[in-house]
């Protein structure tokens, strides 16, 4: 098992949490937690960011990583 602090941005906001650690198992990818958390049933996801980096929802996490969701958005 692997500790990963997940951070959530605008409307993913609602009714949920801004910033939760959480314990996932060994081997789970980024799009593993987004379907977990059903954030891209609210809105499509816009920004992935893990460490600070933007990276794709195939990556690997691993212990300690920090994964920020970001919903599309748009406006004018």
């Amino acid at each position: 098992m692997i500790n990963i602090t997940v951070k959530l941005f605008a409307q993913y906001r609602e009714n949920r949490f801004k910033v939760e650690q959480r314990v996932y198992p060994k081997g789970i990818s980024a799009k593993d937690i987004i379907e977990e958390l059903g954030v891209a049933k609210v809105l499509p996801l816009g920004v992935l960011m893990i460490n600070s980096r933007h990276e794709s929802e195939s990556y690997i996490l691993q212990e300690g990583d920090i994964i920020a969701l970001f919903p599309k958005v748009g406006g004018g």
